[in-house]
């Protein structure tokens, strides 16, 4: 899966699953960390774990399993490794406190088509 694919892929399924403030920032010209990041805030930390878990299952279903996961004891922000795509789930104050749009902020904002 190509990795703008599989970043759309992801921010779909966040969508589906309510997710809100989602945001998908390519990178690739700024950093080697990844080509996107996809950045969504769960209600609680509830909600965090169960986007996390939603994105990690339905990606599974398609053959794309992540490198490297994070978070999940802590469940105020899962990371979702996939190599060129990153998956970020916060909780509202864990967004706010490590405040990933900020310091992407040179990243170039992209719209998937059907998510505001």
């Amino acid at each position: 899966m190509e990795p703008l694919e599989l970043a759309t892929a992801a921010a779909e399924i966040l969508d589906n699953k309510k997710a809100i403030d989602l945001k998908v920032i390519g990178i690739k010209d700024i950093s080697v960390l990844a080509d996107y990041f996809v950045i969504a805030t769960g209600t609680s930390n509830t909600h965090v774990k169960s986007l996390a878990d939603e994105v990690e299952f339905k990606l599974k279903e398609r053959n794309v399993t992540p490198q490297h996961t994070e978070g999940y004891h802590s469940n105020s922000w899962v990371v979702l490794d996939y190599g060129n795509v990153i998956v970020h789930v916060f909780t509202p104050e864990s967004r706010q406190f490590y405040d990933l749009d900020r310091l992407w902020q040179d990243g170039e904002t992209v719209a998937i088509p059907g998510i505001e």
